[in-house]
């Protein structure tokens, strides 16, 4: 406002100055009316002007711009000071060329299909030039439409995300450049807090000053995550494609894009069709950026991207990765190197069990009170094809085939009829199903009846208890305790009463390692998945020889297992999972149906399925005739191994007289062939000729009481 002077207008109330010329009224001049149409009053022209001289001179304005500058001066002092600290308290950055990751384990088949990784995962780190444009054009359209024109943040864009968020009540967008995630990844934690975004900003700022728009987006497409283990584009490319960076097409391309917004949960080996609907979208970006036409965007969408040489059906396949990672450290330590592990994995019989494990309980599990299951497969000499260590490996890593322990019921009388065998009984020879008293045990059967004389034949196939506990009290707990460890099952064997109804507890996959034995021809297994490890450049560090273990059954013992199992799969207790074809096996269950088992072989194939609740309570009755019975067939139906109409007998070793001790054996059975025989001390029966045939149906299988 101006001043009044004698030479200009004073200021009128409407801010307007009076002509120069005009004279002042005198003392009885000029009147006004008021605005109210009351009684005119006399104007005082020098009174006026000295009030405007008073505004001219700043009035209430020169102090509240006095307070102003200073609360500036202070908010730029503060700004300044939290701005230093968090200059002073940023990350060291001299190490940006520098790559520190964790070693990494590429898992992969005899067929050299990659399934699982472990580690941090890096492929070459690729210049500008290298990088195909379609990658980059279609990083930026869904990333930062803005990368070469912003200086390291785009206050649009956070305007823009703000006033999303604030509208959905959530963070639905971020507002990121490709700067700031590149300042985040490399430098900063993903919290979520104002402090980690103000580093972030000054980060990215830094960057911008340091390199150039080409080198800052190289860095980011080098070092960001693309989900399964994978950093950067070309160790994507590799995993999913199987094919360099520089070879990708466009909507290889558009799929790597996509991931970018959440790497784990469209990882296509996660889940193809949603990584494949998000690389749409990323489609539509760059059409809306005109780096592609709508034609070709849907021509793209018509063939999507599809994993080359990776697999994306096997939620579970992890139970069986955990598992061979603790075998590739047992054999060559720790190491800081990356590895690739050839394994004896089978991807078919993996996702045959996962689906027959699955549709159990899906079908069952509710209504019969039963949780979880696991699944183990391998070949006769313990090439493990095939684990599914649980329902679902994204729920619970806990590997039931490997690290629980429980108890198997009846499936370990193949251990008790084996010692047996191999101490000179036979399938023919005559037991009698009846009570036993063993100072004052008194073990029944599943059915609560006795059912008199029958061959060991009948009693393994239909699973009777009382004769299993007579036949180890015949050959002593101590050989049947033997037996177990030769077959490579761990733990304590007390030489209980009990032994015999498999009151130990073993693993899934050890018991079906043991059951591997008679499959193989009597040869000990010591199951394994891996086959070889080698250095990322080649250069072998284990490799697989035979496994060396020597005979520990003899001949004539396995061809009366084969004898007595394929009994109980063709019409003892194990009828449910008679696949048609050459198969024996033995069911399982224990006290209050805590514990449901099947295990079972074919000349190629050995595989073990358990049934229970992680907490060890009891389901509805679930016996291994049901569950466990039916999940085998369906598996080994489903899986490619051979279907023989039988088993080969294999040729028995000659008989030179032997051991003092064999000899004494033979004679006795020769001589008391077609006599009774007196029963064991104690068991309260006596084995006789049998008295009927081995044929007909019998009930389910005889838990533990």
């Amino acid at each position: 406002m101006k001043k009044a002077s004698k030479g200009s207008g004073s200021p009128t109330r409407t801010g307007r100055a009076r002509p120069a010329g005009n004279k002042r009224p005198g003392p009885g001049g000029a009147t006004r009316r008021s605005a109210k149409g009351g009684a005119r009053r006399t104007s005082n022209p020098r009174s006026r002007q000295r009030k405007g001289s008073k505004k001219g001179n700043g009035g209430l304005l020169t102090p509240l711009l006095n307070w102003g500058g200073t609360l500036l001066v202070w908010c730029l002092l503060i700004g300044g000071l939290f701005l230093g600290y968090f200059a002073l308290t940023l990350p060291d950055i001299s190490g940006i060329g520098v790559i520190e990751k964790r070693p990494s384990m590429v898992l992969e088949t005899r067929d050299n299909i990659r399934y699982s990784t472990y580690g941090d995962l890096y492929g070459d780190m690729l210049t500008i030039e290298q990088i195909p444009n379609n990658m980059k054009l279609a990083v930026l359209a869904t990333e930062d439409s803005h990368f070469y024109s912003h200086f390291g943040i785009n206050p649009m864009s956070l305007a823009r995300a703000a006033i999303r968020n604030y509208q959905a009540g959530r963070i639905v967008q971020g507002g990121s450049t490709i700067t700031q995630q590149l300042a985040k990844n490399l430098f900063l934690t993903p919290d979520r807090t104002m402090g980690r975004k103000i580093r972030e900003t000054l980060l990215a700022f830094w960057l911008e000053a340091e390199y150039t728009k080409d080198e800052i987006l190289a860095l980011y497409l080098n070092r960001m995550y693309f989900g399964s283990g994978t950093y950067g584009i070309d160790a994507a490319s590799r995993k999913y494609f199987s094919k360099p960076a520089p070879q990708m097409n466009t909507a290889e391309a558009a799929m790597l894009a996509g991931l970018l917004k959440a790497p784990t949960y469209y990882a296509p080996t996660r889940n193809l069709k949603r990584a494949q609907d998000r690389a749409s979208v990323v489609l539509a970006r760059m059409v809306d950026e005109e780096y592609l036409s709508a034609a070709e965007a849907e021509r793209l969408r018509a063939n999507p991207a599809v994993l080359i040489n990776a697999s994306q059906d096997f939620r579970n396949v992890r139970y069986f990765s955990d598992w061979v990672v603790s075998e590739v450290q047992a054999y060559i330590g720790r190491t800081e190197k990356d590895l690739i592990v050839t394994t004896t994995l089978d991807l078919d019989m993996q996702s045959a069990a996962e689906r027959a494990l699955e549709a159990r309980l899906k079908a069952d599990g509710a209504q019969m009170d039963v949780s979880q299951g696991a699944v183990v497969a391998m070949t006769p000499g313990g090439a493990v094809k095939a684990m599914v260590g649980g329902r679902s490996y994204a729920k619970s890593v806990y590997n039931r085939a490997t690290l629980a322990r429980r108890q198997p019921g009846s499936v370990f009388k193949t251990v008790v009829y084996m010692a047996a065998f191999e101490n000179g009984l036979a399938p023919d020879d005559v037991f009698n199903d009846g009570p036993i008293n063993i100072n004052g045990w008194t073990p029944g059967n599943y059915t609560r009846k006795y059912n008199g004389d029958m061959s060991l034949r009948e009693a393994f196939a239909r699973s009777i208890n009382t004769v299993a506990v007579k036949v180890t009290e015949r050959v002593g707990r101590d050989k049947v305790a033997t037996m177990a460890r030769n077959l490579g099952l761990s733990g304590d064997f007390p030489l209980h009463p009990s032994i015999s109804l498999g009151t130990n507890e073993v693993s899934l996959l050890e018991m079906t390692a043991a059951n591997a034995v008679i499959a193989n021809g009597g040869i000990a297994v010591l199951p394994f998945g891996v086959l070889e490890i080698r250095e990322k450049d080649g250069e072998v560090l284990y490799k697989r020889q035979s496994s060396g273990q020597g005979r520990i059954v003899s001949a004539a013992t396995i061809n009366k297992m084969q004898d007595v199992m394929s009994a109980a799969i063709n019409w003892g207790t194990a009828k449910a999972a008679n696949p048609g074809f050459a198969a024996a096996g033995k069911t399982g269950t224990t006290q209050d149906y805590r514990d449901a088992w099947f295990i079972g072989f074919t000349p190629e194939l050995v595989a073990g399925v358990w049934f229970g609740n992680d907490d060890g309570s009891a389901t509805k009755q679930v016996t291994g005739s049901s569950l466990p019975a039916v999940a085998w067939k369906d598996f080994v139906t489903h899986s490619e191994t051979g279907q023989a109409v039988a088993f080969t007998r294999l040729e028995e070793e000659k008989k030179d007289g032997g051991s003092l001790w064999d000899k004494i054996v033979q004679a006795f059975t020769a001589q008391n062939a077609e006599t009774t025989k007196p029963a064991a001390p104690d068991t309260g029966g006596t084995a006789a000729p049998a008295k009927r045939p081995n044929t007909s149906s019998f009930p389910g299988d005889s838990p533990r009481p």
